[in-house]
């Protein structure tokens, strides 16, 4: 089972991955998903635990399934 710290660190992880392979900046993937640029930032540094909806709009603003963010 993953602790709490452990599942933020891999989605935040994910989330950069993803975003470096289509290019896009961190301003970039906050416009595409309605969202600040330092919440994305927050994200990818698993200083906050994301909600299902912002889940949803950066999977879609990646162009990808909501479960490839938990790969």
């Amino acid at each position: 089972m993953y602790s709490k710290q452990n599942i933020l660190i891999r989605f935040g992880e994910r989330v950069r991955e993803i975003r470096k392979e289509k290019s896009l900046s961190q301003e970039e993937l906050a416009h595409k998903a309605d969202l600040h640029r330092t919440y994305i930032g927050m994200i990818e540094r698993a200083e906050k635990n994301i909600t299902l909806i912002n889940i949803e709009k950066v999977a879609k603003a990646l162009e990808v399934k909501v479960t490839d963010l938990f790969e």
